[in-house]
């Protein structure tokens, strides 16, 4: 039983290696503990939100799975921030748990050369530094020339409800302990972190007339431009909000939570923290906001957003009833918080192979990061390497300037990670040429490259890109009366005619508005919707896009400048201690990356050029 690569794990992450793997013509094979839960929603059953939705179009535009599987199975759709620029639009879909999961198994059982083995990883086999497969926890030697550990939170994993403990990745599952100590052995310097989740509400006992609807978007906002365009109910999420009493219960009981108990020591998640971690470190703050979102349109079971807790299971029931709404409301499954081992993430490489073992490669929560989407894209991008690695071709790497997924593997490979990663717009530099609908601008070349999609995919793409150049050039020639112009005349005085550009360049004009002028004033546009978006953000924000694209290309001559990866970070006469110390423990492969470490400073970047520079001398000559 020998496969190309060999995937550790189920989760976002192993389905996306595993599909990248087999659309490259190699095999994969799955470890998993249970092949019933690929790609299972541990947590919050939603795909998408800010910044993590850039990121979900970024993997369909490399061939991935993510967007088509949420197309086919969400049951509501969103998109949030429309109220500002188009950069930090960001699409939100509500998953049917139980269907997300099925289509993931049907979509990976369908594939020849994936197989999905039930077992426990329990040991990576090595020979002369390199990755030769895994030994199961049962003593069966599975081969392969590479191995990509996607672990989740099943590395070391442990579970925490009050004062109880045991021994689980994922409630009523089993946890990898063998195959940590595995790692370990292998010279890895593991940390841990932690993670939680809330409790689940029946939703029959729920009084959803005290909490605010939130409807879902029509038309639909699809990830995929490749998924069927289906018609259905949307079904609605609620806000609501927690009480007076639930601060004055929750406060009373800190000490019950193992977070502050002290059975807990690792760290959590800063843009999700627990109820009480909300209530202790804002103390001033009266309730806090709950979406309560549907599972499903099978159950109905209700994951109330913003609730998650590690509380003993009694103190539990009676907080979640002094929220407005939830005042009869039942518990299914109890909140619980989840520590897990991860490896320091100066051990990888911007191709998410590991530095200490040729052909092993870490995706997803073993590089410290939290969130489906984040997993998935590390998945991806394994799998893509692991392919190369095999064929002894060049590595594969997004840069800053190309794709969120770029800034991630950038940030968890120069930051010192010391509590879960969560991608935002804020995190990108250029996120005006990083946005939603550009992904496949910005990526397609390299799914062409990898053939990661089909040439009719890529056809299709053409043809949208040749629509929306026509009717850019068609609108930068058109000029419109004045009087044609109804609210807008006011602002164009003694004028008779302007141009369609200076028109969509107004002030305060949406990107919706501006779509409305170009369908009116140039009928060739056919209502050709998506063609005329892309040519209005194009129109409308083209001063600041070129501005930016100068400052990427500032940001390329750096990139470019290479260091070569036997160069000797002890040679720089001139850096200062602490620069030399994390240059050669992260080993940036660009003076780039080496000024975005934290400790380096602009002065020990100018003398490590001239190190490099000479270096390159030297080994010419």
């Amino acid at each position: 039983m020998d496969y190309d690569v060999i995937i550790i794990g189920g989760g976002h992450a192993g389905v996306e290696a595993a599909l990248a793997v087999a659309r490259m013509g190699r095999t994969a094979a799955i470890i998993t503990m249970d092949p019933g839960k690929l790609a299972l929603m541990s947590c919050n059953p939603a795909i998408g939100g800010v910044g993590k939705s850039h990121v979900v179009k970024e993997i369909d535009a490399l061939g991935g799975l993510m967007g088509k599987a949420i197309d086919a199975t969400g049951i509501q759709f969103r998109r949030l921030n429309l109220s500002r620029g188009p950069a930090v639009w960001s699409t939100r879909v509500q998953a049917d748990r139980v269907a997300y999961n099925k289509y993931v198994v049907e979509y990976v059982k369908a594939q020849e050369k994936i197989e999905v083995i039930q077992g426990l990883a329990g040991e990576i086999l090595t020979e002369c530094g390199k990755a030769t497969g895994i030994r199961t926890e049962n003593g069966e030697v599975i081969g392969a020339q590479a191995v990509i550990v996607c672990s989740g939170t099943f590395l070391g994993g442990l579970i925490h409800i009050g004062e109880q403990t045991r021994v689980a990745g994922r409630i009523g599952e089993l946890a990898a302990h063998k195959l940590a100590d595995s790692i370990r052995s292998l010279g890895f310097k593991t940390g841990r972190l932690k993670t939680g989740t809330p409790p689940r509400l029946d939703g029959q006992t729920i009084d959803w007339s005290k909490c605010e609807i939130q409807p879902g978007e029509e038309p639909i906002p699809f990830f995929s431009p490749n998924s069927r365009r289906r018609r259905f109910q949307q079904t609605p999420c609620h806000l609501t909000y927690t009480t007076q009493a639930t601060k004055e219960l929750i406060s009373a009981n800190f000490e019950r939570s193992p977070i502050f108990s002290g059975k807990v020591t690792s760290t959590g998640p800063r843009y999700c923290p627990s109820i009480e971690d909300k209530f202790f470190r804002f103390a001033d703050k009266e309730r806090h906001q709950l979406f309560l979102e549907p599972e499903g349109n099978g159950t109905d079971e209700v994951y109330p957003n913003g609730f998650s807790t590690s509380l003993p299971e009694d103190i539990q029931r009676e907080a979640i009833r002094t929220v407005t709404g939830l005042e009869s409301a039942v518990i299914t499954q109890p909140g619980y918080a989840v520590e897990y081992d991860y490896c320091l993430t100066h051990q990888i490489k911007a191709s998410l192979e590991t530095r200490l073992i040729s052909g092993l490669f870490f995706a997803g929560q073993i590089n410290g990061t939290s969130g489906y989407e984040e997993a998935a894209g590390q998945g991806l991008m394994a799998g893509i390497n692991a392919v190369l690695a095999i064929e002894q071709e060049p590595s594969f790497t997004l840069d800053r300037s190309e794709a969120y997924i770029g800034v991630m593997i950038d940030d968890i490979v120069t930051l010192s990670i010391t509590e879960p990663y969560r991608l935002f717009t804020s995190r990108a530099e250029y996120r005006l040429t990083l946005r939603e609908d550009n992904a496949r601008d910005r990526i397609y070349r390299y799914a062409e490259k990898y053939s990661l999609v089909s040439r009719e995919t890529l056809q299709g793409f053409q043809q949208l890109t040749v629509r929306t150049e026509a009717v850019i050039k068609r609108a930068l020639k058109k000029r419109i009366k004045v009087s044609d112009l109804d609210g807008l005349a006011g602002r164009f005085e003694k004028i008779d005619n302007i141009s369609l550009e200076v028109l969509l360049k107004q002030p305060g004009m949406t990107v919706a508005e501006a779509v409305g002028y170009i369908d009116q004033f140039d009928p060739e546009s056919n209502g050709d919707q998506e063609a005329s978006e892309r040519a209005a953000i194009s129109i409308r924000y083209s001063g600041y896009i070129d501005k930016q694209q100068r400052e990427v290309d500032k940001f390329k001559r750096l990139e470019s400048q290479v260091i070569p990866d036997d160069f000797d970070f002890a040679l720089p006469v001139g850096l200062k201690q602490e620069a030399r110390e994390k240059l050669a423990r992260i080993r940036p492969g660009s003076l780039g990356q080496a000024s975005r470490i934290e400790g380096v400073t602009p002065g020990d970047i100018a003398v490590l050029s001239v190190f490099v520079t000479r270096h390159k001398g030297n080994a010419s000559a």
